[in-house]
């Protein structure tokens, strides 16, 4: 009553329509209430797909309803057939659930979007936090009130989930980030939330921390949109067209281009290395084929293909790589294939970690990837300029430097996998070297 009632006071020809996720196990319920008090439209899933953080359960409304003011006039023997259908579809994708088995009633507490939730325990799970998931929601509660309380919808919701990681995995108390935020190295889309990039929150920006964290960044006053400069569309397919010289740029792609460049870079080199996967059936793309599997799909250039795996050798200790046997339309071809689940152990450097007493041994505040290293060796540098950029699960962080100095050496490269704490960049500097600096002047 208290969502719909009132709204429908004030428009009463508006249609309303609620929607919400069932990660308490209060979904239906809700529905149910929502559609009581005057809601024109309330959202559900299929069964097979349906609780937790899914949508609240469509069978379910369904049979309540049934027979009363409310019936929806559908019977629940007509979705059986879909359900069936969508409880097979389910399965092919297994490798992509979350592990949760049951509701969290806690999100009344830490407030995580149903639609995020699942992310969120990826993310953190990559991040190496898989026995942290508990602090992680009580530090996202955390951190929604560090960033203002705000309303949490992609991708506000992401910049809580970042922030929250973050802490996790530094160890960081609120009131230790509100101390010392003009010395962390903040996940990049907090530092563009409070840039005032996805807009200006309820409220305004908190403060001091907004300040503390942008050191002396340019904020954007008012709407982002208002000041984006306009895109040049032709210029990026020409631009796509001239990298990407094997593929047909489509209007479609440089749409996804303008609005997700480094993921569409990556789709593009993934499809340019292996080609159109879309054309494998989804259970031989998903999971390993069976020793004497067969599957048959059509390619790219319209031919029939019948695949069986013969077998395969053990992955090389130095390189990751291991040989693969398949008979393609009877041929038997020998495929090098790199295994990813020894990979990640050769690319992870690891082998030098970071100095906590040292200020100019600079460590790395979360596992992950470098993205690309912003300097070189013999490089002077200033306190706060970028030194390398992150990522982890789409979680990107520029580290800057501590002090001020000389780029002694380097611990990492672009593309390496590391851990919390390892070595990135080693800067001589402090006392002694702005001592130097003023000798020499």
């Amino acid at each position: 009553k208290m969502l719909v009632v009132p709204r429908r006071k004030k428009s009463p020809t508006l249609p309303i329509h609620v929607h919400t996720h069932d990660t308490a196990g209060t979904g239906v319920a809700t529905m149910l209430a929502a559609a009581k008090a005057g809601a024109d439209v309330v959202d559900c899933a299929i069964d097979g797909l349906s609780g937790m953080t899914s949508q609240p359960s469509m069978g379910a409304i369904i049979g309540a309803t049934a027979g009363t003011a409310l019936d929806t006039g559908i019977s629940l023997s007509n979705i059986e057939g879909l359900n069936e259908y969508w409880e097979q579809v389910r399965h092919l994708y297994a490798p992509f659930e979350s592990g949760q088995l049951a509701g969290s009633a806690d999100v009344y507490r830490n407030e995580i979007p149903g639609g995020q939730y699942t992310n969120l325990l990826f993310q953190s799970r990559q991040l190496g936090l898989e026995g942290s998931w508990s602090q992680v929601k009580k530090a996202y509660a955390q951190a929604n009130v560090l960033l203002g309380d705000v309303i949490k919808v992609t991708p506000s919701s992401k910049v809580v989930g970042d922030l929250a990681n973050f802490m996790v995995v530094n160890s960081l108390t609120p009131e230790e980030i509100t101390a010392n935020a003009a010395n962390l190295d903040f996940p990049q889309s907090v530092v563009q939330y409070l840039r005032g990039e996805i807009g200006i929150p309820l409220g305004g920006f908190p403060e001091p921390l907004r300040t503390q964290v942008l050191k002396g960044q340019d904020s954007i006053v008012g709407r982002p949109g208002a000041s984006l400069p306009p895109f040049d569309f032709e210029g990026a397919r020409v631009h796509l067209e001239a990298r990407f010289k094997n593929n047909v740029i489509t209007d479609e792609d440089v749409v996804s281009h303008a609005l997700y460049p480094t993921v569409f870079d990556d789709f593009q080199n993934h499809r340019m290395k292996y080609g159109n996967v879309s054309l494998i059936p989804t259970h031989a793309f998903l999971h390993s084929l069976e020793l004497g599997e067969t599957v048959h799909f059509t390619d790219n250039l319209g031919r029939d293909c019948e695949v069986k795996m013969l077998g395969s050798t053990a992955a090389l200790p130095a390189t990751g790589m291991r040989q693969v046997l398949l008979e393609i339309n009877g041929e038997p071809r020998v495929v090098q294939v790199r295994d990813e689940k020894v990979a990640p152990k050769l690319n992870s450097k690891g082998s030098e970690k970071a100095d906590p007493i040292d200020a100019g041994s600079v460590g790395s505040p979360m596992s992950g990837v470098v993205v690309g290293l912003k300097v070189s060796k013999g490089d002077t540098v200033e306190k706060g300029q970028p030194l390398c950029v992150m990522s982890a699960m789409k979680m990107e962080t520029t580290v800057t430097a501590p002090i001020t100095g000389v780029v002694e050496r380097l611990g990492v490269g672009a593309g390496d996998s590391i851990q919390v704490g390892d070595l990135l960049v080693y800067i001589k500097g402090g006392p002694d070297f702005i001592g130097a600096t003023l000798d020499a002047s």
